[in-house]
């Protein structure tokens, strides 16, 4: 078997749910957005950024950010020690596009929810 299969549609199909699985989560595109914008982060500095996630979930999103390559985890010896988490070179090139993505967001707040109270109105 070839190491570099011929390019079909479902191989591509594939390996884009594999490159976007991690941001179907909206806690990690936060916590991109996030250690985009301020570099390295320890875990508190990052859980009070990314506003309403858990220590739990903040932890798990970590992990996987991290497996998937996207952040670095560093821990330095001292007292008392300490761990910072950034955005890896990878993970740098995801940040621009969630970043802009997160700008729409802001942008169009109002305009959502008009459509949602528009929606929903019409359907009471």
């Amino acid at each position: 078997m070839s190491q570099n299969p011929e390019w079909t549609a479902s191989a591509a199909i594939w390996s884009t749910r594999t490159s976007l699985a991690r941001m179907d989560n909206k806690w990690s595109t936060m916590v991109v957005i996030a250690l985009g914008r301020s570099g390295g982060l320890r875990f508190r500095d990052l859980r009070a950024t990314v506003e309403g996630i858990s220590a739990k979930v903040l932890t798990e999103t970590l992990r996987d950010l991290e497996r998937d390559g996207l952040v670095a985890r560093h821990e330095y010896a001292g007292m008392p020690p300490r761990v910072e988490y950034e955005l890896t070179e990878l993970g740098r090139t995801l940040h621009l596009p969630l970043q802009a993505l997160g700008l729409w967001a802001e942008e169009h707040a109002a305009q959502v929810l008009a459509a949602r109270e528009a929606y929903d109105s019409a359907r009471r």
